[in-house]
């Protein structure tokens, strides 16, 4: 039933409340005589700290302010892929048929919609049992995605009823007889609270690589199924069309893209580009697996906070389907900034810089949702979670507490780098700073699936890529011509790694997406003519004869061979490659 109490004191977003006695923490609450959502977020005796999810110009003290009894909850459901949501899941393409462009405030649209009837057919069967997260059957939601309609959480027993055709997402599609005798419908909607995590069996190591397409993640700074990583970097190093070539590529079954406090108009990049993209993995359009979640630096601040929270309890939804999902957030620097906001007008101890002493707790419970795991459920669904958070450091500056705190919680640091992004060397990740934590983890499955050498490839090509930055310096003294043939080979194999290898063309057809085969063959042919040409210097040849070959002009254009015929093509390049070396220690030796 519902309770009310009355304003007392409002502080932009913030606002207080007396009266609330029988309101509890992170109730949701209607403000005012528009009805503004907000959220509990401190009580103190009778008066309740409100956050407000609207902009509070109009409302007074003395306003009535109601508590809805639940905590801020997602509508779990057919119909959440394709939808663009604002950061508590209010469908925004459904406003604006209420409201018009010009969104206005107290708008009550459900999340989901309630009318539309969906073709069910079920799986399961009267006289099954079933427990928490069983399948009782499907629903094709997209062209691409079927939509397993599960056991709620802590329903279980016997199927006395269950029924195929059209229903809509509140109409009851099954009844379960509990074990205390009594009889439940379920339906096709489920409601979750978002700042709780949906259960699963057991967590998995994540011992399977998330494949990109991206030569630099892939091989250098892989993340696993599962995984956790961060891209930090300043304004103009790439992070978006990263996070969109990550969106696009990776191999999971699910993308939900949360735009936590970004500008607008790279928000409506977003709204425009997805649905136009091609899926490679379907054919179809990206958006046929995609749920977006837009929360812009001029929506109200507090729904920043929020949106993260509603964009992962979605991806925990599909997650507990059995499929795998990523989770991108950009970026949770805005998110960070919302916390902050609402600390100091809490009148809390500020941290570091003003944030809260609990920011790292905060960004912690984010990330620790993610993982590989088994589902709920008796069919033993595995399952992946991996989330990705831009962070947005003022200046490129990742000494700063949201960077530091996100380091010391995340496996992946792909370090983007303002100086390569103006080199137009993209993606502007900084071998030399990133990380991956994942490689022990990973080791056997490279092992098995691609190659024996695959990691020492990498861990080879990252040595070479340390010693150039050395004898850079040494370069900037003294120059090139003081080095050794041995130091100057260095230098020529490393600037092929970089410019032949890590540069990808996300506007390429053929170089936008690189399978993890023809990467691992790729950086080979490169170590290759490495260990060849230190073999011919050895051997008396000429550096301006080892380094002028016509095959390192084939390994330039290498990674622009389309897929079908990389296999034969590199091959080539290898026997070339052999034969000119060859020829040019013959002609030394002439």
């Amino acid at each position: 039933m519902s309770k009310h109490g009355q304003i007392v004191k409002i502080a932009g977003p913030l606002v207080v409340a007396s009266g609330m006695q029988d309101a509890n923490m992170f109730d949701v609450v209607r403000v005012g005589k528009q009805r503004l959502i907000g959220e509990v977020i401190e009580m103190r005796g009778d008066r309740a700290s409100i956050q407000v999810y609207e902009e509070t110009a109009g409302i007074t003290p003395g306003d009535e302010v109601e508590t809805t009894g639940a905590p801020l909850s997602v509508e779990l459901a057919p119909g959440l892929i394709t939808t663009i949501y604002d950061g508590i899941q209010r469908p925004l393409e459904a406003i604006r048929k209420v409201s018009g462009n010009s969104l206005q405030r107290g708008v009550e649209v459900p999340a989901v919609d309630h009318n539309k009837k969906w073709s069910f057919l079920p799986t399961a069967k009267t006289g099954d049992r079933v427990v928490a997260g069983d399948v009782l059957g499907t629903v094709d939601e997209t062209i691409v995605v079927k939509h397993k309609v599960m056991v709620p959480n802590g329903v279980e027993g016997e199927i006395v009823e269950i029924r195929e055709g059209e229903y809509t997402v509140d109409d009851m599609i099954a009844v379960v007889r509990l074990p205390d005798g009594s009889e439940k419908e379920l339906s096709m909607l489920q409601r979750w609270p978002v700042r709780v995590e949906r259960p699963y069996e057991k967590k998995l190591p994540p011992d399977i690589p998330m494949i990109t397409g991206q030569r630099t993640i892939d091989t250098f700074f892989p993340i696993a199924k599962g995984g956790t990583a961060a891209i930090p970097g300043p304004f103009g190093s790439g992070k978006t069309v990263t996070q969109h070539q990550l969106a696009k590529w990776s191999d999971v079954d699910i993308v939900v893209y949360i735009g936590c406090g970004e500008r607008g108009n790279e928000m409506t990049d977003v709204l425009r580009e997805f649905p136009e993209l091609i899926d490679p993995r379907t054919g179809e359009s990206l958006m046929q697996r995609t749920v977006l979640i837009a929360n812009t630096s001029d929506m109200p601040v507090a729904a920043r906070e929020a949106s993260v929270y509603t964009g992962i309890t979605i991806a925990e939804y599909y997650r507990d389907m059995g499929y795998a999902v990523a989770v991108i957030a950009d970026s949770t620097s805005r998110w960070a900034e919302a916390l902050r906001e609402m600390s100091g007008r809490l009148e809390e101890m500020p941290g570091e810089e003003g944030y809260p002493a609990y920011l790292g707790s905060r960004l912690a419970q984010f990330y620790e949702r993610a993982g590989r795991v088994i589902c709920k459920g008796s069919d033993h669904r595995e399952a992946a979670l991996a989330a990705i958070g831009a962070v947005s450091p003022p200046g490129g500056d990742i000494s700063e507490p949201v960077s530091q705190a996100t380091l010391r919680i995340v496996k992946v640091f792909w370090g983007l780098d303002s100086a390569l992004a103006y080199s137009r060397h993209f993606p502007a990740i900084n071998w030399l700073n990133s990380y991956s934590l994942y490689f022990d983890r990973l080791q056997s499955w490279y092992d098995d699936n691609v190659g024996t050498d695959f990691i020492s490839n990498r861990h080879r090509a990252m040595s070479l890529l340390q010693q150039e930055s050395e004898l850079k310096e040494i370069v900037k003294l003294v120059g090139i011509d003081s080095l050794s043939p041995a130091d100057r080979l260095v230098m020529e194999t490393s600037q092929m790694i970089r410019e032949d290898f890590l540069q990808q063309n996300a506007m390429s057809d053929t170089d936008s997406y690189c399978p993890i085969d023809k990467q691992y063959r790729l950086l080979a042919i490169i170590l290759h003519y490495h260990e060849l040409a230190e073999k011919a210097l050895g051997q008396g040849a000429k550096m301006n004869a080892v380094f002028s070959i016509a095959a390192r002009d084939r390994i330039g254009r290498a990674k622009d061979v389309p897929t079908g015929e990389y296999q034969t093509v590199f091959a080539d390049i290898d026997r070339e490659m052999a034969g000119e070396l060859e020829a040019a220690v013959g002609g030394a030796a002439k």
